[in-house]
């Protein structure tokens, strides 16, 4: 009758909750260490497509500057172009004023 009750109830070590908890606790571990892994990799790709966004911007921004460059590059070719004909006008009506040539102010402004 003794052998019986012994059989019922083991020892602790060697009781199934025992197991169960030991079981329980490896799993949590990696559980952490897959979640620890997994939020690594989702900060990484939402850092990853920050600076992706960040890139585009950039590059449109660079764009949008090249182009408005250009505009002002024509712009002043136009003006530069204007204030040779009106410089020569001006030389036309007063040439007792010509102290300074069209021709050399052209050459000052190529070499700037």
């Amino acid at each position: 009758m003794c052998m019986n009750r012994v059989e019922k109830f083991p020892s602790p070590p060697f009781h199934p909750a025992n197991k169960r908890k030991q079981r329980l606790k490896k799993p949590k571990l990696q559980v952490l260490g897959l979640t620890r892994i997994m939020n690594r990799r989702c900060q990484e790709e939402e850092l990853g497509k920050d600076m992706e966004l960040k890139n585009l911007k950039l590059y449109l921004e660079n764009q949008s500057i090249v182009e408005e460059n250009e505009k002002l590059r024509k712009k002043a070719n136009f003006l530069l172009q204007e204030n040779l004909a009106l410089i020569s006008q001006f030389q036309k009506k007063f040439p007792h004023l010509d102290s300074f040539p069209i021709t050399t102010l052209f050459l000052l402004h190529k070499h700037k």
